[in-house]
């Protein structure tokens, strides 16, 4: 074997284990300010949704959620799943004004910018998204940097009380919640022995249209999809984009939201 066979099969296999490394079943991947679980799918440069998990959970758990990681897979999507820091024992993520602890929003730039130099996803197209602790990291990342993710796709988490006065905006969000959500409720709900109180859902979506220049309250269509009950408003704000999905279920990610968050995602101008 000549001197250039060997070094392209080292070169091959020094990218086979830097994927091992990284790979959700064989560890992590680490930066300065944590670390984050990935899988690829076979395209080059494919998009990527980063996915927070809830309080108490972690990145590995996420990645086992096969019901959502497999068809982000077969859509082309690499998947992300960073693991939160560790707050009162458990992993959680720092969302809350005023919080001392990791910068969530430099760490989540980090480990996508890693991602970019390791494996090369497409960095112009990532799209946040998280279930309930994870869900609230999203909509206050979106609401003081939107322009740090392609898109926003909370599940069963929104704002805690006092809601913010504004955000930032526009932004592109697709949020998805439980009717019979009764850790996150829609109205939400006092925590801490009164020292917290999740926000109302609804509030929370009259944020986001004020941020978008939404001109009325009223949404501007209906649809559903399979057991998912949708509305949005449009003609809002160059580049913006906000839809609310209900589905009759509670504190979950539910069966058949990656597909239609792909959907979504993909019908905006310029995914």
């Amino acid at each position: 074997m000549t001197v250039k066979h060997w070094l392209a099969l080292g070169l091959a296999l020094t990218a086979q284990s830097a994927f091992a490394a990284c790979g959700a079943d064989e560890g992590v991947c680490e930066t300065p300010s944590g670390e984050y679980h990935i899988e690829l799918p076979d395209e080059e440069n494919p998009p990527l949704v980063v996915f927070l998990h809830g309080y108490g959970g972690s990145g590995a758990g996420t990645m086992r959620n096969r019901g959502m990681v497999d068809p982000l897979l077969d859509r082309g999507y690499a998947v992300m799943a960073p693991e939160g820091a560790l707050r009162n024992g458990r992993k959680s993520w720092n969302f809350y004004p005023g919080w001392e602890g990791r910068d969530e929003t430099a760490f989540l730039t980090e480990v996508v910018e890693d991602a970019a130099d390791r494996f090369g996803i497409d960095s112009d197209r990532v799209v946040l998204g998280g279930f309930s602790a994870g869900g609230f990291m999203v909509n206050y990342l979106a609401c003081a940097a939107p322009e740090t993710f392609s898109a926003y796709v909370p599940v069963s988490g929104g704002f805690w009380r006092p809601h913010p006065e504004a955000c930032e905006g526009p932004i592109r969000m697709f949020h998805t919640h439980g009717w019979t959500d009764n850790v996150v409720p829609l109205e939400g709900r006092i925590l801490g022995g009164g020292r917290f109180h999740q926000g109302d859902i609804f509030a929370g979506l009259e944020i986001w249209r004020v941020a978008n220049e939404c001109p009325d309250t009223k949404p501007t269509g209906f649809s559903t999809t399979d057991q998912f009950m949708r509305r949005k408003w449009a003609n809002c704000a160059e580049g913006s984009a906000l839809e609310f999905a209900l589905f009759p279920g509670g504190h979950s990610v539910p069966t058949g939201w990656a597909d239609m968050m792909v959907d979504w995602y993909e019908g905006l101008p310029g995914s």
